[in-house]
């Protein structure tokens, strides 16, 4: 019995010396999760976003960082699916970049009900738990593209504006930035704002209706790289290089080199990788319970073909 006895307590004890070191090991192991959710990954900006978010993880040998996103920034539907996801998997902070206000702030609620602190980026949201907001003053950079058009066509002739999905607060903030503008010159003729979803074809095929019904059009702002490119690619097919002002926003490597070889004339500067980067940081810091900033603009610029080149070293 006794001998009976000592091979079950010896039993217990070697399992509670292997449990320790298991968890042990484990807690060396175990890693803060932590979440990046952008509205797609099919375009430069978004692609660099995540490289800056990628390198600040890396800095941080206790951090695992995921980068998710839909297929496109239009499905909005399947990037609340992927955050419901990850608030079932209870991760420890999540940054997101809504594609939606209505349909992501429900799921947003769920998560900080979970106990998940968010990270709002690049797309401002009216929900009051954030524990910050990275990104950069869109409306303050349409009023520059707008100030930049003013000036290039001599505050004279038709404008319109080829602008992101609707209801996306970064796609209105500059549309209403832009209008700001040029509604307080006489001489601005008003066409209106037309959607492109922030897609490359549909932008070209939304400057080819544009130039089509207003040939005398003098100057057309993007409020995104990739619409802006599609429109290039039709003021080009046309012979209009040049003749048609065109801005764009983000500067991506494409947009600005366009700018540097006089294809496009103007494009407003985010910067993608240092907003990725400062909301994988901010994240942290509230996976640990640390303060954060509440409010990160991390600045814009005007790339032109004077400065084009710094843009691209």
């Amino acid at each position: 019995m006794r001998w009976t006895a000592w091979l079950a307590v010896s039993g217990v004890m070697a399992c509670g010396l292997l449990s320790v070191e298991g968890c042990s090991r484990s807690s060396k192991t175990k890693k803060i999760q932590i979440v990046l959710v952008t509205k797609a990954l099919d375009s430069e900006f978004w692609q660099r976003l995540k490289a800056g978010a990628e390198e600040a993880a890396r800095e941080d040998p206790e951090v695992a960082l995921s980068v998710l996103a839909p297929e496109r920034e239009i499905n909005i539907d399947q990037q609340v699916a992927i955050l419901e996801d990850q608030v079932l998997k209870r991760v420890a902070a999540l940054a997101v970049a809504p594609a939606g206000v209505a349909e992501v702030l429900p799921v947003l609620d769920k998560a900080r009900a979970a106990g998940i602190p968010v990270v709002i980026v690049d797309t401002d949201v009216p929900w009051p738990h954030r524990v910050s907001f990275v990104g950069i003053d869109n409306r303050l950079g349409g009023r520059m593209a707008g100030e930049y058009v003013v000036r290039a066509i001599g505050g004279r002739g038709k404008v319109a504006v080829i602008r992101g999905v609707l209801g996306v607060a970064t796609q209105e903030d500059r549309l209403a930035g832009f209008r700001e503008v040029v509604a307080d010159v006489p001489g601005i003729q008003w066409i209106g704002a037309q959607p492109a979803n922030s897609e490359r074809a549909l932008g070209m095929s939304v400057m080819e209706n544009l130039l089509t019904r207003h040939p005398d059009l003098r100057a057309v702002f993007a409020t995104n790289d990739q619409m802006a490119l599609g429109a290039m690619e039709a003021i080009a097919a046309r012979n209009l290089t040049g003749k048609i002002l065109l801005v764009g926003f983000d500067a991506g490597r494409e947009a600005v080199r366009a700018v540097q070889a006089g294809q496009m004339h103007a494009v407003v500067a985010q910067f993608p990788e240092r907003i990725g980067r400062r909301a994988v940081q901010e994240a942290i810091k509230a996976a640990r319970g640390l303060p954060t900033e509440k409010y990160v603009d991390i600045g814009t610029a005007l790339v032109t073909k004077e400065n084009a080149g710094e843009f691209l070293r």
